[in-house]
């Protein structure tokens, strides 16, 4: 007998009331002098240490016999794929913030590399002067006017907030190139960024390296990496903004230190 999944209004409804609930949240000066709002610091801590064992013993290592075993092209190219199998949901973001223009080069830019681009194994759409733009359901949420609310790091994710906690399971459970909850071996999405993070780990590893294992204290760089940059790329406020480690001039940064 095939096992029961939930279905996608199941839990679209269960993450719209967790919208509601995580987003909610008060935030009496937590945002003084751009200062941390970390109530739960505690067992952030618990979680980054997990976090921590899991990079150690296996993403760490996975990622250097990944970027050492592959070739840079094939690399290259499942990495583009990974980003491709994104616009979509990017497109979908881009239309709830109101902003109708970027929905549509995203939407433009999938269609061309998911057909001259050999279904997204290369980026004609980049070579044709079409920027990628990646948005997320936090940042749509923010947009609405949620606050961040509580810093909270993720067991495997890493570093987030209250509002992009919400907008990461949104973004995985909406997205039906990324989940198929009834065939799993269908999650060709998720496979694809699971190599995509794997890539970015193995490419950047003496920076993050640096930030996890030679920091005095790594959770408190780690979250101050990811506020400050996230904070700079919601509100475009440069003045307290800090240089992301993943910072190439070659490819998208992102903001978790160890996740992504």
């Amino acid at each position: 007998m095939r096992p029961t999944h939930p279905s996608r209004n199941t839990v679209f409804g269960l993450l719209s009331t967790l919208v509601l609930a995580a987003c909610a949240v008060s935030e009496p000066g937590q945002r003084q002098n751009d200062a941390p709002f970390d109530p739960y610091e505690s067992s952030n801590r618990n979680v980054h240490s997990f976090n921590l064992a899991v990079d150690r013993v296996f993403f760490r290592p996975a990622s250097k016999g990944y970027t050492n075993l592959i070739p840079d092209p094939i690399e290259d190219s499942f990495n583009s794929f990974s980003a491709n199998l994104s616009e979509p949901g990017d497109a979908a973001n881009f239309l709830l913030q109101g902003d109708f223009k970027q929905a549509g080069i995203s939407l433009g830019r999938f269609l061309m590399n998911s057909t001259i681009g050999f279904a997204g194994l290369a980026n004609p759409a980049s070579d044709f002067g079409i920027p990628e733009t990646d948005t997320d359901f936090g940042e749509t949420l923010a947009v609405w006017g949620f606050s961040e609310g509580a810093y909270i790091e993720l067991p495997f994710f890493g570093p987030s907030t209250q509002r992009d906690s919400v907008g990461v399971f949104v973004d995985f459970f909406t997205n039906p190139l990324t989940f198929a909850p009834a065939r799993p071996i269908e999650n060709v999405g998720f496979y694809a960024n699971v190599l995509e993070r794997l890539s970015d780990r193995g490419r950047y590893s003496d920076t993050v390296d640096s930030i996890l294992y030679q920091s005095a204290d790594s959770y408190a760089v780690a979250r101050l990496i990811y506020l400050q940059n996230r904070r700079f790329e919601l509100e475009g406020d440069s003045s307290d903004s800090y240089v992301d480690p993943y910072a190439d001039p070659f490819s998208d940064p992102y903001e978790d230190p160890y996740a992504q």
